[in-house]
C-alpha cells in the first residue's frame, strides 16, 4: 500500500520521533495501570503497573505481618517474665548495670516489722512458693521481715534481667545452685555474688555461709568492696576482707 498510510508509517520517523513515542506509552502505561507494548520499542513490555503495585503490596504486607508476629512474640515474653517475678525479661547485662542498681539502693532501710520492697518483691514470686516448700513446707507469709540479704541480691538480679542469677532466700541453697550448675569460684570480679562464714571464713563450706553481697570490685590488696543487704538494717557499701569469703557465684553476664 502507499499513500497516506505510507506517509503514516513508522518506517518512517525520525529517531527522535521514536524517543518521544517511547516517552509518551510510558507515561500512558503508567496513567492507566495496564501491560503496554512499545511498537517502537521492537514489542518490548516498557510497563506493567498493576503488577509492580501488586507485588509491593503484597511485600508490604509479609513485612507487617513478620513485624506484628515479633511484636506479639516479645509482648509475650515480657508477659511471662513478669509473671516469674522479672522486671524485663531475661538477657545480655553488664555487670555494671547491677553494680549501678545496687548502689542506687545504698542506705534503704527496714520498715515496720523488719519489711522492706525486697522482702514484698520475693514473697509475690512464683519461686517463694518453691522454696518455702522446699525448706519445710511453711507460709511464703514467713519470709516477711526474715533475713534478706539473699532477698537484695536476687531482687537485683530480677530487676536488671541477669541470666541465671538465681533467686532464693536462703544463702546456703543458693550458693549450692551455683555450685551444682558449675557458676562456683573462688575470684573476685565485679558483680559476682559473694558468700561469706564470720566464724571461718575461707575455711569454711557452703553449709556454714552467714551471709551474702555484689562484689563491686577487687581492691587488689587482701580486700573486696561490695554492696550487701540486711547489714545493720540497711543496704550498705562494705569493705570486707578475703579471709572471709567462702566463695563467688558467677550469674551469666554480657561480655
Amino acid at each position: 500500500m502507499s499513500g497516506l498510510f505510507d506517509r503514516l508509517s513508522l518506517n518512517r520517523l525520525s529517531p527522535e520521533d521514536k524517543a518521544v513515542g517511547v516517552a509518551v506509552g510510558a507515561v500512558l502505561a503508567g496513567a492507566v495501570g495496564l501491560s503496554v507494548v512499545n511498537p517502537l520499542a521492537g514489542g518490548r513490555a516498557v510497563a506493567d503497573t498493576s503488577t509492580q503495585t501488586a507485588v509491593v503490596a503484597e511485600q508490604g504486607t509479609t513485612a507487617h505481618k513478620s513485624s506484628k508476629a515479633k511484636t506479639v512474640k516479645a509482648e509475650n515474653a515480657a508477659a511471662e517474665a513478669r509473671r516469674e517475678g522479672f522486671k524485663v525479661p531475661p538477657h545480655a547485662v553488664k555487670p555494671a548495670e547491677v553494680i549501678k542498681l545496687a548502689q542506687k539502693q545504698v542506705g534503704i532501710h527496714e520498715g515496720k516489722g523488719g519489711e522492706t520492697k525486697y522482702h514484698k518483691w520475693y514473697v509475690s514470686t512464683p519461686q517463694a512458693k518453691a522454696t518455702a516448700k522446699r525448706d519445710g513446707g511453711f507460709s511464703v507469709k514467713e519470709y516477711n521481715g526474715a533475713q534478706w540479704c539473699n532477698m537484695f541480691v536476687s531482687w537485683l538480679g530480677a530487676q536488671t534481667g541477669v541470666k541465671n542469677m538465681g533467686w532464693d532466700a536462703y544463702t546456703v541453697q543458693h550458693a549450692s545452685w551455683f555450685k551444682q550448675t558449675d557458676r562456683w569460684g573462688h575470684t573476685a570480679k565485679p558483680g559476682a555474688v559473694v558468700f561469706y562464714d564470720w566464724q571461718d571464713g575461707s575455711k569454711a563450706g557452703i553449709g556454714d555461709i552467714d551471709h551474702v553481697g555484689i562484689v563491686v570490685k577487687d581492691n587488689g590488696n587482701g580486700t573486696i568492696s561490695t554492696i550487701e543487704g540486711n547489714t545493720d538494717n540497711a543496704v550498705q557499701k562494705k569493705v570486707r576482707d578475703k579471709s572471709q569469703v567462702v566463695g563467688y557465684g558467677y550469674p551469666d553476664y554480657a561480655r
